[in-house]
Order: structure tokens, then C-alpha cells, then sequence
């Protein structure tokens, strides 16, 4: 009697397992969902959010005490770029209350990723992109004002609003951003989530993190506008605002990964 072996089936590709077909209103029920881990146990979310909030203040208070207001603004809109790697312990909250785990602002602030040091590796890249971006900035800067000194926060916006050098500028400079903030939204969207929950290399978390982003853009797309519109407000208010719109998606964002998963 023959015995028939069946055929081996290799696994789908990681990218292949997870959510392609998110519904347009996903991003709001994500906010919802964020919102409401949020307020349960509030205290260590929002003590997490004061930090945040200082060290912000702190990094512009520096660079203006430094003299280096030239870079305040690639400053500001670097802090998106690495922010998901700095919510890392908001969304160790939010798997504990999933789990019906204790909360405390001590697993937040030293969260245990199964991925190991591979989320460090990251959060590296994240930083060295931020400070690839500003360094980009200041070329721009240069390349269309050339050796002229940085104006000051008072006289910038005149000299950028009111000439065709500074109008162009602010396109190009726009532009480039806009390319850095692609990159690192699509491998950081999902990838640090996905390496507090899950024993994945770095790469391989990034790689599905940017097929899942492309794979669902229109949706992604929403978020990353609701993301930056939140930015922006606690940014006008001085980023007082971070203290509840950082943690706020900060819990949205691993409900955004549990969305997919």
C-alpha cells in the first residue's frame, strides 16, 4: 500500500496575513478606540504625555538657547518621524488592558517587546532618518538663501511669504519633506506595534509595515492626515496639547495594528 505525501504548501508571504481591505471610516474607530484606553486608567497615559510634552519643550528651548533656530522647524517636523518609536510604551498599555493585564507607568516606560533589541534597531533608523531630514533642511536653506544667516523666528516668515526665493523654497523644502515623511511613516506604521506583539526581525516588520500602508493607502492616507491635523494643533498650542493627543495616538495607533493583524 502506498502511503501519498502530500505537498508542501509554503507559507504566505507576512505581508499576505494581515487586513487589505480596511474600510474608510477605520482611522475614526481607531481614535475612538484610543480615546477610550486613554480614559481608562488615565493617570500613567497622561503622565506619559507630560513627558513627552517636556522633552519637546526642552529640544526647542535648546536649540533656540544654541542659537540654532535655523533648525527649529526641520526640529518640530522631525518629531513625526520618530514619535511612533516613542509611543512604544502607550502601546504596551494598550495590549495590557486587551490582555486584562495591570497597567502601570513602569511597564510603559520599560515595555517588553518580544521582538527583543530589534525594535532599538528601529527607533535608530527613525532617529537617523530625523536627522537626515534636518541636515536636508539646512541644505535647502542653503542652496536658495546661500551663507545669508538665519533671520530669526520673528523676521522668517516675511522673507518666505513675500519673495519668489522663498515661495520656491518652501515648495522644494515641502516636497523633500513630504518624501521623509513617506518613508518613515510607511515602515513605522505598523512596525513597532507589531514588535511589541510579535518575535519579528526589524526589516521584516518595516517590509510588512509598508506593504500594509500601501496595500490599504486610501485608508492610511486618512490617518496620516488625522495624525498630522493632531500634530498641528498641539502644536499651536505651544505642544501643552501633546500631553493628550500623544498618547491619545499613541492608543489609537496599536488599535490601527490590531486592525490589520
Amino acid at each position: 500500500m502506498m502511503t501519498t505525501i502530500p505537498p508542501v504548501v509554503p507559507p504566505l508571504p507576512i505581508e499576505q496575513r494581515y487586513a487589505r481591505d480596511l474600510a474608510p471610516g477605520a482611522p475614526f474607530a481607531w481614535l475612538r478606540e484610543g480615546w477610550r484606553d486613554l480614559v481608562t486608567r488615565p493617570g500613567p497615559s497622561l503622565l506619559y504625555g507630560i513627558f513627552v510634552f517636556l522633552l519637546s519643550a526642552g529640544i526647542v528651548a535648546g536649540l533656540i538657547w544654541l542659537a540654532l533656530d535655523y533648525a527649529l522647524f526641520p526640529a518640530i517636523a522631525g518629531f513625526l518621524v520618530f514619535a511612533p518609536a516613542l509611543a512604544i510604551g502607550l502601546y504596551d498599555k494598550s495590549r495590557a488592558l486587551e490582555l486584562g493585564e495591570p497597567v502601570s507607568l513602569r511597564h510603559m516606560l520599560l515595555p517588553h517587546a518580544r521582538a527583543g533589541g530589534q525594535v532599538l534597531f528601529t527607533g535608530a533608523l527613525l532617529c537617523g532618518v530625523m536627522l537626515l531630514w534636518m541636515r536636508a533642511a539646512v541644505i535647502i536653506y542653503a542652496l536658495f538663501f546661500g551663507v545669508r544667516p538665519f533671520p530669526g523666528i520673528d523676521h522668517i516668515a516675511p522673507m518666505l511669504f513675500t519673495s519668489s526665493t522663498g515661495i520656491t523654497m518652501l515648495v522644494v523644502g515641502t516636497l523633500v519633506g513630504g518624501l521623509f515623511a513617506a518613508f518613515s511613516f510607511a515602515i513605522s506604521a505598523f512596525s513597532i506595534p507589531m514588535m511589541l506583539d510579535k518575535r519579528v526581525d526589524a526589516l521584516t516588520a518595516m517590509g510588512t509595515s509598508w506593504a500594509l500602508v500601501w496595500n490599504n493607502l486610501p485608508v492610511m492616507l486618512i490617518w496620516g492626515t488625522l495624525v498630522l491635523a493632531l500634530f498641528l494643533i498641539s502644536a499651536a498650542t505651544g505642544f501643552v496639547g501633546l500631553i493628550i493627543v500623544f498618547p491619545w495616538l499613541g492608543h489609537a495607533t496599536w488599535h490601527a495594528y490590531r486592525a490589520v493583524r
